[in-house]
């Protein structure tokens, strides 16, 4: 089962942010078909949107990933909320590459580095505040520290990781946020950068059956490490016929009334989940109706 924490370490000079997130992921990746490149790199999406969505103060508040370097994944989109539920769709689920030098599903290559990492953050303001990075890898774990370093100045260490399976499942997935705070000494920043470079990744911990708790306590030991909050990380698309209505109404009067005159049907679809929602001839009347009201 997926759960993520909050917690601390070394007395609050640390903070860490760690999930595991198979369960979602894999029903992402699965909702959008996507081929074992593509999944990885939602998947590592997906899972930085549960990790980051806990940090807004707000349960009203959202926040948006967006990453797209020009490779032939054609961007990754995340949508994240409080309560760590999340969202997201890749621009072509189709794309699958040959394994990099690693021997690894190659992510930076699907993602590609001549573009931008956006971190969009919707806190009921009049306009959101939107952060942005050049993409230095495209590996995305990478690119989001460098986010956290430069755009917050929150020097931090990001680990994402997804693995797939030989049917094209989600074997493991998961990730962390390790931050440290602005008192802290750094001489602990090292020891915990040290330990980073000579662990296994994320992945390999949980694809042995390890908690993210047993992970942590790995990581961490002799930190006094702290677990401060557990919550249920979960794929939702929140998209209804209302919003759907909402987004057709806002191509405008005009366009409208042509479709309506032309007696045309319309299809719209959600990215996110995929559904289809159907306006018939009627409902494209009712809908000028309300425009005219």
């Amino acid at each position: 089962m997926d759960k993520l924490v909050r917690a601390t370490a070394k007395d609050g000079q640390v903070r860490i942010i760690a999930a595991i997130t198979t369960d979602l992921v894999n029903e992402g990746v699965t909702m959008h078909l996507c081929a074992p490149t593509a999944a990885a790199a939602m998947g590592r999406m997906l899972t930085a949107g549960t990790l980051m969505g806990t940090m807004l103060k707000s349960k009203e508040d959202s926040l948006t990933l967006q990453i797209d370097g020009g490779g032939e994944a054609k961007g990754v989109v995340v949508t994240a909320h409080a309560d760590s539920s999340v969202k997201g769709y890749i621009g072509n689920p189709n794309v699958d590459l040959p394994a990099n030098s690693k021997g690894k599903l190659d992510v930076s290559g699907a993602i590609g580095v001549d573009g931008y990492l956006r971190i969009i953050r919707d806190m009921g303001l009049k306009e959101p505040y939107i952060g942005q990075v050049p993409i230095c890898t495209g590996e995305i774990g990478d690119d989001l520290a460098y986010y956290f370093t430069v755009s917050e100045q929150t020097p931090s260490a990001v680990g994402l990781g997804v693995l797939v399976d030989t049917d094209m499942s989600i074997k493991a997935s998961g990730g962390f946020i390790i931050q440290m705070m602005p008192d802290a000494n750094e001489f602990l920043a090292d020891m915990i950068t040290y330990r980073l470079e000579e662990i296994p990744s994320i992945t390999e911990f949980i694809a042995k059956g390890m908690t993210i708790e047993e992970i942590l306590e790995f990581i961490f030991e002799d930190m006094e490490l702290k677990i401060l909050e557990e919550i249920v990380p979960t794929y939702k698309c929140d998209c209804s016929r209302e919003r759907v209505e909402r987004a057709l109404i806002s191509i405008g009067k005009k366009d409208l009334e042509e479709l309506y005159n032309d007696g045309k049907t319309e299809q719209l679809k959600c990215h996110f989940c995929n559904k289809n929602y159907d306006f018939n001839h009627e409902d494209i009347g009712q809908l000028l109706k309300s425009i005219n009201s």
